[in-house]
C-alpha cells in the first residue's frame, strides 16, 4: 500500500466518523429538545390547572357573596318594616 492509499482510508474513516458523530450528536441534541419541550408542556398545565382552581374558588365565593348580599337585603326589608310599624306607634302615642 503506498501513501495515498492510506491518506485515502484514512480520509474516508474521518468522514464516516464525523457523520456518524454528527448523527449520534443530533440524536442526542433532539431528546434533549423533546424533554425540556415535555418539561416546559407540563410545568404550562400545572399554571393552568392553578388557574383554574383559582378561578373556581372565585365563583365560589362570588356565589357566597351572592347568597350573603341576599339574606342582607331581606334583613334590611323587615327592619324597614319594623321601623314603619314603629314610626306609626310613635305618631299614635304623639296624637
Amino acid at each position: 500500500m503506498d501513501i495515498t492509499a492510506i491518506t485515502a482510508i484514512t480520509s474516508v474513516l474521518a468522514a464516516l466518523s464525523g457523520i456518524a458523530l454528527g448523527w449520534a450528536g443530533r440524536a442526542k441534541a433532539m431528546r434533549q429538545e423533546a424533554e425540556e419541550a415535555a418539561e416546559l408542556e407540563a410545568v404550562q398545565r400545572a399554571d393552568v390547572e392553578y388557574i383554574k382552581r383559582g378561578v373556581d374558588d372565585m365563583k365560589i365565593e362570588q356565589k357566597l357573596q351572592g347568597q350573603r348580599f341576599e339574606a342582607f337585603s331581606e334583613r334590611l326589608t323587615r327592619v324597614e318594616e319594623s321601623t314603619k310599624q314603629a314610626h306609626k306607634r310613635i305618631d299614635r302615642l304623639e296624637e
